[in-house]
């Protein structure tokens, strides 16, 4: 699947980076960065529905 951040969404409240810290990083704006644009990795998916702004996209 495919991995991306809406960085204007994004709050940077850091649970991408807790539940999936393979595929999420907070970068030094205090936004989500993706460090795996594709990975098949589940926790992706849980950080997306974990997102409290809906900032995580999955293309699958």
């Amino acid at each position: 699947m495919k991995v991306r951040v809406d960085e204007a969404t994004c709050i940077g409240c850091g649970v991408c980076e807790n539940l999936c810290p393979d595929v999420f990083k907070i970068g030094d704006d205090m936004k989500a960065k993706v460090l795996q644009p594709e990975t098949d990795l589940d926790c992706a998916k849980d950080a997306a529905d974990s997102c409290p702004t809906s900032a995580i996209i999955i293309e699958e």
